[in-house]
């Protein structure tokens, strides 16, 4: 038995669906048209990945060290997996947002994009 679902299909590379789930002890089947979970769907490499960012309970320094890369390194590779997952990035904290409006860095309809979390040309660190 195999450890994970496959993703894809081997043949045209389209999203599979779970169709039958069967339970081993007593046989029961249950058939029906079933998404992947979105783990289910990352890649071999990606799920290496999650896989060990949940072993080490989010700790990116941990993540870090056991990639063998450095700290930004091992933070874009987390966040590239956040996105695979479907989830954007993390948007900038308000209180950068409400600094860089005072210091005149940015006008009042940027600051309003950057609080609804909307993309904007330049993005800003979070403090």
């Amino acid at each position: 038995m195999s450890s994970s679902v496959p993703p894809h299909c081997p043949s045209c590379g389209a999203s599979l669906t779970v169709v039958k789930l069967e339970c081993p002890v007593c046989q029961t089947e249950v058939t029906g048209q079933y998404p992947l979970c979105p783990v289910c769907r990352l890649n071999a490499d990606t799920r290496r990945l999650f896989d060990l960012y949940m072993t080490a309970r989010g700790n990116v320094r941990d993540v870090q060290r056991a990639l063998g890369v450095s700290y930004p390194t091992a933070r874009q590779r987390i966040e590239g997996m956040f996105l695979e997952l479907g989830h954007g990035p993390t948007p900038p904290h308000p209180t950068a947002v409400l600094r860089r409006l005072r210091a005149g860095e940015i006008d009042v309809d940027t600051a309003e994009r950057l609080l609804r979390g909307e993309s904007v040309e330049e993005p800003i660190t979070e403090e």
